[in-house]
């Protein structure tokens, strides 16, 4: 395994822990301040918008090959 293998490897469990983390953090969020149904989705949305954002621009530059 050489370090591009690694390096990407690493990025990707890694990354995907983040997102993981910040998905629990979102809960968290919602749990403690009583947002409710309602609330919880809107934060799981807006929030979560960076998220699939980071996500589709990887995925279009992949695709561009920029």
């Amino acid at each position: 395994m050489n370090e591009a293998v690694f390096s990407q490897l690493a990025l990707l469990v890694f990354l995907t822990g983040l997102i993981v983390w910040m998905g629990f953090i979102v809960w968290d969020l919602a749990k403690k301040s009583q947002a409710g149904r309602f609330g919880t989705i809107a934060l799981f949305t807006v929030l979560g918008a960076g998220v699939v954002g980071f996500i589709v621009k990887t995925v279009l530059v992949e695709i561009m090959q920029i």
